[in-house]
C-alpha cells in the first residue's frame, strides 16, 4: 500500500509540474493555423510509433558510435551500456509522444531529445 501512495504521490508531482508548461505552450497553439497545429500533431504522434518501433536499434548504434569515438575496447565495454539506455529512453520518449501526440509540449510539438529518430545524425 506504501508503494502505491508513493507512486501515485510521484505521478500528481510530474503531471503538475508539466501543466504550467503545457498551459504556456497553448499560447503557441491559439496563434498557429489550424493545419500547423493538425500537422504538428501527426509528426509527433508518428516519431513516437516510430521511435517505439526503432527504439533497439539504439543498442548497435551506441556500439558503433562509441568504437568510431573511443576505440574498439571501449566500443565493446561501454557501447553496450549505453546502447541499453538509449534504447529504454527513446522506447520511453517514443510511448510519452505517442500517448501525449495531443498536447502541444515541449515547446511546439517538438520532438523530446536530439536526434528525433534513431537514423538521424547526433
Amino acid at each position: 500500500m506504501r508503494k502505491y501512495v508513493v507512486v501515485m504521490a510521484l505521478l500528481v508531482l510530474a503531471l503538475a509540474g508539466t501543466v504550467d508548461m503545457v498551459r504556456a505552450d497553448d499560447r503557441n497553439v491559439d496563434s498557429a493555423a489550424p493545419q500547423d497545429v493538425v500537422d504538428g500533431m501527426a509528426n509527433k504522434l508518428v516519431r513516437g510509433v516510430a521511435n517505439i518501433g526503432t527504439g533497439w536499434m539504439e543498442f548497435p548504434k551506441q556500439i558503433y558510435l562509441t568504437c568510431r569515438d573511443d576505440g574498439f575496447a571501449k566500443g565493446l565495454t561501454v557501447g553496450p551500456l549505453k546502447g541499453i539506455g538509449m534504447t529504454v529512453v527513446r522506447t520511453v520518449a517514443g510511448a510519452g509522444e505517442t500517448a501525449t501526440f495531443f498536447l502541444a509540449y515541449p515547446g511546439f510539438y517538438d520532438p523530446y531529445f536530439d536526434p528525433a529518430y534513431v537514423w538521424q545524425k547526433e
